[in-house]
């Protein structure tokens, strides 16, 4: 939906740990060791199940957000201990 000047707005910002070949550290095992624990099983208790937690992936977070009705996805930036995905209508 366009703002009063004409530019979209509107979308979302999904926020994942990079690959686990990038986490091989001390905060990585952290976040993998509380999306297994916390992340997984919320998941798995929604109608949907889809279990992603952080090890998902960008092609697999694509799917599930294009599933969703977003039709744009992309990688909007990344850090050494997130990547973020910006997905549009």
């Amino acid at each position: 939906m366009p703002d009063r000047f004409g530019t979209e707005v509107g979308g979302q910002l999904t926020d994942q740990p990079p690959g686990l070949e990038d986490h091989c550290n001390p905060v990585g095992r952290i976040f993998y060791s509380a999306s297994t624990t916390i992340c997984t099983p919320a998941s798995r208790s929604q109608p949907v199940g889809a279990a992603l937690g952080a090890q998902a992936g960008e092609a697999r977070l694509t799917e599930v957000v294009t599933a969703g009705g977003f039709s744009r996805v992309r990688r909007a930036t990344e850090t050494p201990f997130n990547l973020v995905l910006e997905a549009r209508p």
